[in-house]
Parts: C-alpha cells; structure tokens; sequence
C-alpha cells in the first residue's frame, strides 16, 4: 500500500474549502452511480446471454403485480395484528 500517496491525498483533502469538499463528494458520488449504472448493464447482458434471448416466464410485470400484492397481504396482516381495535369497522 501506497502510505505516502495517502496521506498526501488525506492533507490536500482537509486543505479543502467547504465548497470544494462538496464539489469533490458530488464528483465522487456521480463516479459511484456510474460504475453502479455499469454493473446493471453489464447483468443485464449476462441475463440476457444466458436466457438467449428468451422472455422471462412469468412476464416480469406479472411477477412484480404478484410479489406486490403478496406483499400488501402481509402488510395488512401485520397491521391488523399490531392494531386489531382500529381496524374495527
């Protein structure tokens, strides 16, 4: 590891202003989505390679409709295990 590099990256960074401690977290972030943004293309494409091409089956957006509504099933359940007397109608 490269101890001397560190710390002299660690002093010009608390030499910084406010102003440019934000501008550097924002490019910093930006760099961080981009590689995120990367990786899901390239899981995509590896989906896609090993599917060759075939559709998910169920369709994705009924797999979504069914985990969702499992989902709100549970939700009301808990809800009306935690308040039995409000849910009363």
């Amino acid at each position: 590891m490269n101890t001397q590099l560190v710390d002299g990256l660690a002093k010009i960074i608390q030499s910084l202003s406010q102003e440019e401690r934000t501008l550097l977290d924002k490019k910093l972030q930006k760099s961080d989505r981009q590689a995120a943004f990367q990786r899901l293309i390239e899981l995509g494409d590896k989906i896609n390679t090993r599917r060759a091409g075939k559709p998910f089956d169920p369709p994705l957006e009924d797999y979504i409709r069914q985990t969702r509504e499992e989902r709100n099933e549970q939700h009301d359940e808990l809800m009306r295990s935690c308040f039995p007397k409000s849910q009363a109608k």
